[in-house]
């Protein structure tokens, strides 16, 4: 038994070497996972660093997008209630006169109306109704006539000024020479709206201010979205080129989606052309034919009332008809 007594102390003591070596040999392989797991973390804290800041920057450019959109969205109402006054419909209809002159013409066109009308031997009311045609129907007529022309030509031209600023630009030209060549190149009435921007430029006014008079001078959707697309690539920057591209694109679609449009339409608009032109068209054959049957309808008191009324219900029915066939909104 004394003699078993130091085998078992060396059988113990062997154990806790064993023990020792084993839980320092432990310690040291969970010192390195953990050191490694540490620079795992380390090293994949920079890319996520990265995302984050990628992140927050994608998060403050669509915030000032938003801001950029609400800012030009305020400007065009503001815009909009200026376009409807008399003076901006004349400079949109391309004249310079003012509109003192246009009233001035409006009264000198009611004074010959009600003076042509007496001297054909109208009676009072209808001298009046027609002087206030001819005072406030027809130049107003004419000038809505103008201006909506106008516009359709700046339209149909817009794109192929777009696409001179997108070759422009990716050929390596400034933008401000890209619109020199549009005001020199481009069909009218691009050619001179783009001519007033670079001369308003060229006294000082920024580019931003130019496009906003311009957009005054042709309240446009086309012109809008222009604008929109400079504004909001001047503050957030941004390919251009592409921008504009794109928008060219979306400007061709639009026509040709109108075109389209018109070309379904038109049966709707020649019936509505017939109908509106059928009644006058009578009047006139039976007052060419047989003058005696329609004169007791110009004479007569009544007769008048009865053309008065006519007129107004004709009206009425063309507009009721023209909204119907109107697809632009």
């Amino acid at each position: 038994m004394q003699g078993q007594l130091p085998l078992l102390f060396a059988a113990v003591a062997a154990f806790i070497a064993v023990g020792g070596v084993g839980w320092v040999v432990a310690g040291a392989l969970g010192d390195g996972q953990k050191s490694a797991r540490r620079k795992a973390v380390v090293s994949s804290s920079g890319p996520r660093k990265a995302r984050a800041q990628q992140a927050d920057n994608t998060i403050q450019r669509r915030k000032q997008v938003q801001d950029s959109l609400k800012e030009i969205e305020d400007k065009q109402k503001s815009a909009k209630k200026k376009s409807l006054t008399l003076k901006s419909q004349i400079e949109q209809a391309g004249f310079s006169f003012s509109p003192r002159a246009f009233w001035i013409a409006s009264g000198v066109l009611a004074i010959v109306g009600f003076l042509g009308a007496l001297l054909t031997g109208q009676s009072l009311l209808i001298s009046a109704g027609l002087s206030i045609a001819a005072g406030l129907g027809l130049p107003r007529w004419f000038l809505g006539m103008r201006r909506s022309g106008r516009q359709k030509k700046f339209t149909g031209e817009f794109a192929n000024a777009l696409d001179i600023i997108v070759r422009g630009i990716k050929s390596g030209l400034p933008l401000n020479e890209c619109i020199k060549v549009i005001a020199r190149e481009s069909a009218e009435p691009v050619a001179s709206e783009f001519k007033k921007l670079v001369e308003a430029q060229a006294v000082g006014v920024t580019l931003e201010d130019g496009i906003k008079k311009m957009v005054t001078r042709m309240p446009l959707p086309e012109l809008n979205f222009f604008a929109t697309v400079l504004t909001i690539q001047a503050k957030t920057g941004g390919n251009l080129a592409e921008a504009l591209g794109n928008l060219s694109a979306v400007l061709r679609a639009r026509k040709m989606m109108r075109e389209k449009i018109g070309a379904l339409s038109s049966e709707a608009k020649a019936s509505s052309m017939i109908i509106g032109a059928l009644p006058p068209g009578v009047l006139a054959i039976v007052y060419f034919t047989t003058p005696s049957y329609m004169t007791a309808m110009f004479v007569e008191p009544k007769g008048q009332l009865m053309l008065l009324g006519g007129g107004i219900w004709m009206g009425l029915g063309i507009l009721m008809m023209r909204g119907m066939i109107n697809f632009k909104h």
